[in-house]
This record gives structure tokens, C-alpha cells and sequence, in this order.
């Protein structure tokens, strides 16, 4: 009789675990290289952005969101951490590669191992090729924290975190078919009457450099437009809370490594299951706090050490 009583506890536990796994939502984090926020939603006048635009429309936009520090490995190490890059030692650019690397305090835990501690799939990829996305943390880490570079592997029900890293504002720098303007688009931003922001010089090397930054954005609206159209194909949009970020400011003058807004303020935006609609809000967010609002919108306790914040919490400030 008491086997029979366990039977049944252990079946109706593991019906409730199902039940449990089903409601939390996949959490996704778009993450654009070198990008400053030129899209339509944030007032840029000269292109269009649609799908970023959309994001917005059906989520929360943040007006006033900076990174902790403009360049990529500081940047990416407080992000995955929810930590400020001064707090464990990870501030000096890429500092962490050589032959003394740095180790994280043993009581901070990186985001990948809370989801995948909560039994989420977890996954790091870029696009549009689907291959190994970039990391750039500035400190030792396992790779284990990641289960594959997409989440199409993951086990039936099982929710995922995952990362999609995208080429941003480096897509300028590149000569490639794949991120010409005219094939990608069908046109280019022409550089005839072109705004400037007022601190730039209206010279053709500055104006063609320009125009290329605001096609940057435009492919890089369509790549998001591509991503969540595959969710929609799958059947998860709906389940699904997506994140749009940069990991710094464009890599131009006062942009990216100064500490300039052209360096610091960057796009967030999120849109999902449960989150108000067309929503903007003024206040002061660093992009650290991606980490605990992504958790916090999984269930997943925060670690008593994590920096980050919930903007979404009551009992924020």
C-alpha cells in the first residue's frame, strides 16, 4: 500500500513538474554588436526599422538604457554575470585571456548555469549563420554552460535560454554580399542631405561612414524580423520573451571605448507573454539588469550577490 501511495506521489509530482516546466517561458536575448539606438522606435528619422519597431509596439522600451562599460568584454562579462566587471575583476579589456586568467568569486554564478540548474536548455549561436556565438567573457569559464549554439536540440517541453549574437554595427566593417545594403535591402541610405548628429563633421568620408552605420541597423532590423518569423513558424512567439540589446555603443567618434552616450546608451527592448504592451519608460537601467529580469520572468531565484535589478519587481526604484 505505502509503494502504491509513492507511485502516485512520484506520478502527480512529475505531473506538477510538467505542469510547471509548460507555464515558464523560453527567454531569448538578442544581442547586437557596436550598436547605439538609430532605430525608428528611439526617434531616428532617417530609416526605417519595422521589426524593432514592432518589438516595441508589443513590449517595453527603455529610453534611458546604458551599458557599464563601452566595449565588448567588460561589457559581455557584467551582462552574463549580472555584475558590475569592477566587482569581479573582469574591467581591463580582455585581460582575462592570457596566461594569468581571472576566476570569478566562487559565490557568482554565470546565467547560463541558473537556467540550466533550473532545467532550461541553453544555448549560444549567432546570425545568420547558426554557429558558435560570441562569448568574450573576460574570465575563465566552462563551456558546459552551454548545451549547443540553438535550441532546436532541446528536449521535448523543455523551455530554453538562448542567445543569438548578432553582427550590429560591425556589419559596416565587413565587405560581404550577405551585408551589402543593396542586395540585402534593395537599396542603400543615400548619403545626399543626409543628417549628421551635430558633434560629426559634414565631410563624405564621415557622411558615406554614416549612411553605412544606418544600413548596419537596417540589416540588423531585418535579422530580428528573421528570428522571431522562426518562432512564429515553431509555434513559440507567443511563449517566448525576447530581448533586444547592444553591447555597446556604435564603434565611431565618441561611440564604442568612450564614455559618451554614443559609447553607453544602447536599445533595449522586451517584448513577451505577461509584459505590458507599447509601453516606454524613462527610467535609468544598465544592461546588467537583463539578467535579473530574464530570471525573474523564468521563476528562478536571483542570487543574493547578483547586482542586477528587476525593473518589472514592485519594489523597484
Amino acid at each position: 500500500m505505502k509503494f502504491i501511495l509513492f507511485l502516485f506521489a512520484t506520478l502527480l509530482s512529475l505531473m506538477h513538474s510538467k505542469e510547471v516546466s509548460a507555464e515558464r517561458p523560453n527567454i531569448l536575448w538578442l544581442i547586437a554588436e557596436d550598436m547605439s539606438p538609430h532605430f525608428r522606435c528611439y526617434g531616428e528619422k532617417t530609416i526605417q526599422t519595422p521589426n524593432v519597431d514592432m518589438l516595441a509596439a508589443t513590449g517595453v522600451l527603455f529610453e534611458r538604457a546604458f551599458v557599464t562599460g563601452p566595449i565588448c568584454s567588460p561589457s559581455r562579462s557584467a551582462l552574463i554575470t549580472g555584475m558590475y566587471q569592477t566587482s569581479i575583476g573582469a574591467h581591463h579589456h580582455r585581460s582575462g585571456v592570457g596566461t594569468e586568467k581571472i576566476r570569478l568569486p566562487p559565490e557568482v554564478q554565470l546565467v547560463p548555469q541558473l537556467f540550466q540548474q533550473a532545467g532550461y536548455h541553453t544555448s549560444n549561436g549567432s546570425y545568420p549563420a547558426m554557429r558558435k556565438g560570441k562569448t568574450d567573457y573576460n574570465f575563465e569559464f566552462s563551456p558546459g554552460i552551454y548545451d549547443g549554439t540553438d535550441w532546436k536540440n532541446r528536449q521535448p517541453g523543455q523551455p530554453f535560454f538562448a542567445q543569438i549574437q548578432l553582427f550590429g554595427g560591425k556589419i559596416r566593417d565587413v565587405a560581404s554580399q550577405l551585408i551589402d545594403a543593396r542586395r540585402t535591402l534593395g537599396s542603400a541610405t543615400s548619403t545626399q542631405g543626409l543628417p549628421l548628429p551635430p558633434y560629426y563633421p559634414r565631410t563624405q568620408p564621415i557622411l558615406d561612414d554614416w549612411s553605412a552605420t544606418l544600413d548596419a541597423v537596417r540589416i540588423t532590423d531585418k535579422h530580428v524580423g528573421e528570428i522571431v518569423e522562426r518562432l512564429r513558424a515553431e509555434g513559440i512567439l507567443d511563449h517566448t520573451v525576447i530581448f533586444f540589446i547592444s553591447d555597446h555603443g556604435v564603434s565611431h567618434v565618441r561611440g564604442k571605448q568612450f564614455l559618451y552616450d554614443e559609447g553607453t546608451h544602447i536599445p533595449f527592448v522586451v517584448s513577451g507573454p505577461g509584459l505590458p504592451k507599447g509601453q516606454r519608460r524613462q527610467d535609468l537601467i544598465e544592461h546588467i539588469d537583463m539578467a535579473a529580469m530574464s530570471l525573474t520572468l523564468a521563476g528562478v531565484p536571483l542570487p543574493m550577490v547578483m547586482q542586477a535589478r528587476n525593473p518589472f519587481a514592485p519594489d523597484y526604484q
